[in-house]
């Protein structure tokens, strides 16, 4: 049993680090889990390159970890269910689970939370808190989910996004039978969102993305989007004209903004949507300032929520759909890389290599 536990540390932006760290101590409260692989989000690009959230010290990135418990306390088995040998996935947050925000279920507003997996420096104490690690440590608090052993790792993976879509076109966008959807950008998140609307019995989900997206938007439709349209180049499509004439001028019923960075698809998600329409927003912006017309929100009477993550309930939700195998989960994952390529497994996902057809990326620690 190796004393030692390889792991990719970012120091600073487009900087990784290949580091050793003292195999963690366990006892009975906590556990210890061996990585099988950790996806890939576009929240992973923009921190790599610096744009966003990047720990000011050295930390181990990964915040979709997934893998098989090597050791875990009686007093952790019996919390979590779990025992060893299980595979389970893990949440971002670790919160103090006795604050009134945990107590009420609002666990993601836990302002005691002291760790993260993926975001917590390798000075706090065992270090290894990221999936870009060959181990990674189960504080008390950790929230696990168990997942099908027998799922290709690949699939099991996609645990996280697909948690994303959920949570965001249905339990925050209610999408349910009968109703349309409007996804602007067509990453893993958007295709996600897609699985769930379609899984919810929505009627019509439309999908957008750039020229580079050709191969996103064709495993939409075999996701079962009914229309997908491109934004940009000589064949760009006006997204509200569109949605406007596909929905006799009412517009959808809700709109799910999961692009990055970009302004523009905030200003069409409020004109593309119905009056008394939702808006949910998820995809990050840098802190960009981005030009928003009250006045629309108003008079639409549109509702505009944010998209924090994934809580418990999606992520559960998105492991039944995975463990269905109702969809072809297995279109979505292009690459796989190991440990000391996780430089390039960012910038593959980001599209900053000669590869343009990363849809899900992941790392997997194990892979020689």
């Amino acid at each position: 049993m190796p004393q030692m536990v390889r792991a990719a540390v970012q120091t600073g932006p487009r900087t990784i680090e290949m580091r050793e760290f003292a195999r963690p101590v366990t006892g009975a409260d906590d556990g210890l889990l061996r990585v099988e692989a950790n996806g890939i989000c576009g929240s992973d690009v923009e921190i790599y390159r610096g744009h966003i959230g990047m720990n000011r010290d050295p930390f181990i990135p990964g915040h979709e970890p997934m893998g098989i418990i090597e050791e875990i306390g009686d007093r952790a088995a019996s919390r979590w269910g779990v025992q060893v040998g299980d595979r389970v996935a893990l949440e971002v947050i670790v919160p103090c689970r006795a604050c009134s925000d945990c107590l009420k279920g609002n666990y993601q507003a836990c302002p005691f939370r002291k760790y993260g997996h993926g975001v917590t420096g390798v000075d706090v104490e065992p270090s290894l808190w990221g999936g870009f690690a060959e181990y990674l440590y189960l504080s008390p608090n950790t929230i696990v989910h168990k997942i099908d052993k027998s799922l290709p790792v690949d699939v099991a993976a996609m645990y996280n996004p697909l948690g994303a879509g959920v949570r965001w076109a249905i339990d925050l966008g209610e999408v349910g039978l009968g109703d349309s959807l409007l996804v602007l950008g067509s990453g893993q998140r958007g295709l996600a969102a897609v699985i769930a609307a379609k899984a919810a019995g929505a009627q019509t989900v439309i999908v957008t993305g750039l020229q580079r997206d050709a191969h996103k938007l064709a495993i939409a439709r075999e996701l079962g989007a009914d229309h997908t349209f491109t934004v940009d180049g000589d064949d760009a499509v006006d997204v509200v004209q569109a949605v406007q004439d596909l929905t006799g001028g009412r517009g959808v019923d809700v709109t799910l903004d999961v692009t990055p960075m970009a302004a523009q698809p905030v200003t069409d998600a409020l004109l593309a949507t119905r009056h008394g329409g939702r808006v949910v927003l998820a995809g990050l912006k840098g802190h960009r300032e981005i030009p928003l017309v009250t006045d629309v929100i108003i008079n639409r009477a549109l509702t505009i929520k944010g998209a924090f993550g994934v809580d418990s309930t999606a992520n559960e939700k998105a492991i039944a759909l995975i463990e269905s195998g109702r969809f072809p989960l297995d279109k979505l994952h292009t690459h796989t890389f190991g440990l000391d390529d996780v430089g390039l497994a960012i910038d593959t996902l980001a599209g900053d290599t000669d590869d343009k057809t990363a849809i899900h990326v992941s790392v997997h620690p194990g892979l020689v």
